[in-house]
């Protein structure tokens, strides 16, 4: 077949094989449709349908098709990163710091340390589990890291979900996860800092600090139609100075976002934009994922290792917010419903977990655990929170303890 043939036919397969599993086997409770597509990229990779079917697998995902698809990927994670920086609320972050300090600091804090505690145990048990490029340190400061993330735009979809987003509850979550999502794309970034690079990278962030103070200026001045043509163009200019300087290409389609004001554009264009990206763009960078999927080490040393990370992500937000809850006296029941939403991973762990294997910080069976963990970890959410807001936890009227204040993300 012609490379354009087999391209159509996996996009295809891509977009409805998921799409048919989630709607026919009426997973949304425990499995929304992003999950069912997370799976259905590692059931599609090398670890799965290559060793089941290695020459439908070679046929289907010959090189030309594999190079098409990732330019794709690529593309459509860096409009994802955009948004979710873009979903920052700065001016309701400084109108509610002690409280989102306080709570962001530990739900952050306690899953970083028990993540490091994690990657100790990996690094003592087997070396494979560090990439060639990669130093102690960056792989212990990113393993930590990966289980803090809180996965914002797939947390938004789930409370949308749970029909919390507007309430009380569902405004201090969104508020903690935005803090977070600063500090640990911050993080991102030191962990790829390399001193050969350094002088590019200051030169970037120079060059960046006045180009958003000029885009700023510029876009006010603006009709909305202006600014999503220009905004793209930014969101690419900002990817790949990132990408040049030696970072990666979404710390700067992150930035890009962080700098801009949400409500620069329209509510119903921008949800628009994002589900049309999620059903048509980013499953396309889940099978790039699942493509690099690994079981070489053995497959129950990475179940056992993606169980361990589980442990540490989901065991350190929930203690987090358990001292948070005692030290700001939140309701009762409250500690527990906003750790398990925190815990979230989704798409976010595994960009991150991309960004790790492409700087060679993770090994391939590394990059399969934290995979594994992201899946797992999401699907966890929905059961595990429900009842609570069955329940009515976390929408008491009274004192506001940092409950109010932004306007709804949707």
């Amino acid at each position: 077949m012609m490379t354009v043939e087999l391209f159509l036919i996996a996009m295809a397969i891509i977009l409805g094989l998921p799409w048919l599993v989630w709607r026919l086997g009426r997973t949304d409770y425990y499995a929304p449709l992003v999950i069912v597509q997370i799976v259905g990229g590692i059931v599609l990779g090398p670890g799965l349908l290559g060793a089941v079917w290695p020459d439908l697998h070679a046929a289907l995902f010959s090189p030309p098709v594999t190079q098409a698809l990732n330019g794709i990927a690529w593309w459509a994670v860096t409009l994802f990163v955009w948004m979710a920086g873009l979903e920052l609320d700065f001016h309701d972050l400084w109108r509610h710091r002690r409280d989102g300090g306080i709570t962001a600091a530990l739900a952050l804090g306690m899953p970083m340390l028990t993540g490091v505690v994690a990657a100790l145990v990996l690094l003592a048990a087997s070396g494979d589990w560090l990439g060639r490029g990669g130093s102690t340190w960056q792989f212990v400061f990113a393993i930590g890291m990966s289980c803090t993330v809180t996965a914002l735009p797939v947390l938004l979809m789930l409370m949308e979900k749970l029909a919390i987003t507007r309430t009380m509850l569902g405004q201090r979550v969104l508020r903690y996860a935005s803090l977070d999502d600063i500090v640990i794309w911050s993080v991102l970034g030191l962990i790829l800092m390399e001193w050969s690079h350094l002088g590019r990278q200051l030169l970037v962030f120079g060059l960046f600090a006045l180009l958003a103070w000029l885009m700023r200026r510029l876009f006010i001045r603006l009709a909305e139609a202006d600014r999503w043509m220009l905004t793209v163009i930014w969101v690419a200019v900002c990817g790949f100075g990132a990408e040049w300087a030696g970072l990666h290409f979404t710390v700067g389609a992150f930035l890009a976002g962080a700098v801009q004001d949400r409500h620069w554009f329209a509510d119903a264009r921008l949800d628009a934009s994002r589900q049309l990206l999620m059903l048509a763009f980013l499953p396309v960078y889940f099978l790039s994922s699942g493509l690099r999927t690994e079981w070489s080490v053995g497959g129950w040393a990475v179940l056992a290792t993606a169980a361990l990370l589980l442990m540490a992500a989901v065991g350190g937000k929930l203690a987090g917010t358990a001292i948070a809850s005692r030290l700001l006296g939140w309701r009762h029941g409250d500690a527990s419903l906003i750790g398990w939403l925190l815990q979230t991973k989704g798409l976010v762990t595994i960009i991150f977990a991309n960004v790790l294997l492409d700087k060679a910080i993770i090994s391939n069976q590394t990059f399969t655990a934290l995979l594994l963990m992201a899946v797992f970890s999401t699907m966890l959410t929905v059961p595990m929170v429900a009842g609570g807001v069955a329940a009515g936890l976390g929408d008491a009227d009274g004192e506001d303890r940092g409950r109010g204040g932004r306007s709804a993300v949707t």
